[in-house]
């Protein structure tokens, strides 16, 4: 082989090395987060769902900080090891003082991991702080056996107290801990307590923690010195990939994580269970496919070889130029070349370098371009498929002239690349996240997870419908994304949340006042009112519900949500359609007959009206009590003539007749027939001369506070509160 260099081989393996340097870099599974803060998250650990090898491995990443999901307490992990099979965590102090007056205070830690994860008994200890003060560790390893340890400190007095800065026992003592702990538990003795040492040694602590990180000092001793230095100690854990050893691994199965091809398993030094290892000659993550990328020994001149190196996979050949020679070129160096060949040497080098960096540019860029090409192509093809060229010929000829074509780059960077921290609501459909444009205008961005055909045929039917409504109670359609696989909608941004999680979710712990209720009843009324008589040709809504009522700026209501909304023919009043909508609040005619009408909303909205006047949701429970329908229960409380029994207790006792006002009407839109029932004109109507008499009976008997209050409400203050309820306060940073 002497005199004959493989320039080719080498060549193309330097290409296929530099291609494949991003997938030997990356630790993570692919479009998952990486690092947290200064922390690198290898796979199998990962953040979020599809990042992670199985539950145990999952973790979270808060304000730039790292915590374990499945442990006993909110555990920071500091580092994580992928060829050892360790995690440092952040664990607790227990701690135990004595007080002036002879009583003392007694504050244990107990502690589980995940079921992967064990305590490591070669890199922690158990560490006591204090004088006259016995601790113990106890805990169960993987067999549920249980198991412990102790240690006593004692010191006399001050002058007693070791100030080498070591755990001899006097002040301080260390001890060893069973190994495979899975869950643990640190307690004092009660025997034992600071009363005789309590003028210098309050307080004692017990911990365990990694074995070489704590110093002991003389002043951890005095007052809570010690606490107020530390919160939580470093702790060490082994975690293994399966519980099994490597020849009962299933590697044939799914659950098998050694899946790099040029990957084994090892048995775990630490603990019971198998790790995943890189062969030799290879580097990366062994968890993910592809993990275990080849090493260029060629990379280290002297390091592998003497000579003229050759990478290989997974090794390397080492020999000696023409004209020179050596035994062992891998060991001892290669005799010394003539200038002539040097030089030769030199030309061809730099020959064959020129040649390298001239390929790997050209293809580099045309992978970069062919890269371009098919995004463009794809999303031509997502623009066409998802309606684009017909809405366009719509926006030219003005018959939509309200909507706006967004670019997916647009939406990306008005969300930060839809990051988490953005989202407003997440469904079992999609997401909606919070975009601030070019112009600075806030907009609401509904992004759906996955669309079939029939889906696809819902979203332009809701893009066709929100462009042709302008209602101040009805969400404004601002644009559309088109050109990814699942089209995008993009809404005016409505701040305050829905209408459910001010009566059922996370702002309802002040209550709504009656009048507060009633307006959103009467605009909710008014908004749909609007979609029916007014649109053409009229719109029928299909899935009132108050996740489907936002709450804007002066907390002005927003209906929104029309996926299920149908426009009717002139020359028709109902249609056949296949059955859409959320439990609880389905029409039963239209359930029974397939048959969806402008009644259908009216049947919907007076299960609405009843969530404001019960508190209720429309299939709610009692206690360990069924599931029940709200609106056969408030049936069936009227005919039994206890209505009362149902209604919300933050608006009793302000106006029985006005609840039988409001409850007849309910009852007519709950009404089985839809003939039966009101048009939603005549109920917005009504609503409104219900609350028209309210607040006339409400200044004719109120005093003057009452007044106030009612002019504060009249601006939806949430601030103002009065003997009749409260409005609610708002969040206005929370948006839709």
């Amino acid at each position: 082989m002497a005199g004959v260099v493989p320039w080719m081989i080498l060549a193309t393996t330097l290409l296929l090395a530099t291609i494949s340097i991003s997938a030997a870099s990356r630790t993570a599974k692919p479009r998952c987060k990486e690092t947290c803060g200064i922390l690198t998250i290898p796979y199998p650990f990962g953040i979020g769902a599809g990042c992670f090898y199985t539950d145990g491995f999952d973790v979270s990443c808060e304000h730039n900080r790292t915590y374990m999901h499945n442990s006993s307490n909110k555990m920071e992990i500091y580092s994580l090891n992928l060829l050892g099979g360790q995690a440092q965590v952040s664990t607790l102090i227990a701690n135990k003082c004595s007080n002036t007056d002879g009583t003392w205070t007694d504050g244990w830690v107990s502690t589980w991991t995940a079921p992967f994860f064990t305590l490591s008994s070669r890199a922690n200890k158990l560490t006591v702080v204090g004088c006259n003060t016995l601790a113990f560790l106890g805990g169960y390893n993987k067999k549920e056996q249980n198991v412990g340890a102790g240690c006593f400190s004692m010191c006399p007095d001050k002058q007693s107290v070791d100030s080498s800065g070591q755990c001899s026992g006097m002040g301080c003592c260390q001890t060893s801990i069973a190994p495979k702990l899975s869950s643990f538990n640190v307690t004092f003795d009660s025997g034992f307590d600071n009363s005789e040492v309590n003028s210098f040694n309050p307080c004692s602590y017990a911990f365990v923690a990694e074995q070489d990180w704590f110093r002991f000092e003389p002043d951890y001793l005095e007052g809570h010195k010690f606490t107020d230095k530390y919160k939580g100690v470093p702790t060490v854990l082994d975690w293994v990939a399966g519980r099994e050893s490597c020849a009962q691994a299933p590697k044939n199965r799914t659950s098998y994580a050694c899946v790099s091809t040029n990957s084994s398993c090892i048995n775990s030094p630490n603990a019971t269970g198998y790790l995943c290892a890189c062969n030799n000659g290879f580097a990366g993550n062994p968890y993910l496919e592809g993990g275990c990328q080849d090493i260029n020994e060629c990379e280290s001149p002297g390091q592998y070889c003497h000579g003229i190196c050759d990478n290989t996979i997974g090794g390397y050949h080492c020999y000696c130029g023409p004209g020179t020679q050596s035994t062992d070129p891998k060991r001892e160096p290669c005799n010394p070349i003539t200038a002539s060949e040097r030089a030769r040497l030199t030309k061809t080098f730099i020959g064959i370098s020129v040649c390298a960096i001239i390929l790997l540019s050209c293809t580099f860029a045309l992978l970069i371009e062919c890269q371009k090409r098919k995004l463009m192509k794809e999303k031509e093809r997502f623009f066409q498929q998802n309606g684009g060229m017909l809405l366009y010929e719509q926006i030219r000829s003005k018959q939509v002239d309200t909507v706006r074509i967004f670019t997916k780059e647009e939406l990306e960077n008005a969300t930060d690349n839809f990051d988490s921290s953005k989202e407003l609501g997440r469904g079992g459909h999609g997401t909606v996240y919070k975009g601030i444009l070019k112009d600075n205008r806030i907009v609401a961005i509904k992004r759906s997870k996955i669309m079939n055909m029939v889906q696809k045929d819902e979203f332009v039917q809701e893009m066709i419908i929100l462009s042709q409504i302008n209602h101040r109670n009805v969400v404004r359609l601002l644009g559309c994304c088109l050109e990814v696989e699942v089209p995008m909608l993009v809404y005016e941004f409505i701040p305050n949340g829905t209408l459910f999680e001010h009566i059922h979710g996370k702002y309802r712990t002040t209550s709504i006042s009656l009048d507060a209720r009633l307006r959103i009843a009467q605009e909710s009324a008014e908004a749909l009112a609007y979609l029916h008589s007014s649109a053409s040709p009229p719109i029928v809504h299909g899935d009132v519900k108050s996740p489907n009522i936002l709450l804007g700026d002066n907390y002005i209501t927003k209906v929104t949500d029309f996926g299920a909304s149908r426009m009717l023919p002139k020359d028709e009043i109902q249609f056949m359609t296949m059955v859409q909508g959320t439990l609880g609040y389905l029409d039963p005619e239209y359930l029974q007959e397939r048959q969806l009408t402008q009644k259908s909303d009216v049947y919907s909205f007076g299960v609405v009206l009843l969530e404001l006047i019960t508190g209720k949701t429309a299939i709610y429970s009692e206690n360990t009590e069924e599931k029940k329908s709200l609106a056969s229960s408030f049936l069936l409380a009227l005919k039994e003539n206890r209505l009362e029994s149902i209604l919300d207790r933050n608006i009793l006792g302000v106006g029985t007749e006005l609840f039988q006002d409001v409850a007849q009407l309910a009852k007519c839109c709950l009404s089985t027939k839809g003939e039966e029932r009101p048009l939603m004109t005549e109920v917005a109507e009504r609503l409104k001369a219900i609350r028209s008499t309210w607040r006339e009976q409400l200044i004719e008997g109120a005093n003057e506070e009452t007044v106030c209050l009612l002019e504060n409400s009249s601006q939806y203050d949430p601030s103002t509160t009065g003997r009749h309820g409260s409005l609610m306060a708002l969040d206005i940073e929370t948006g839709r």
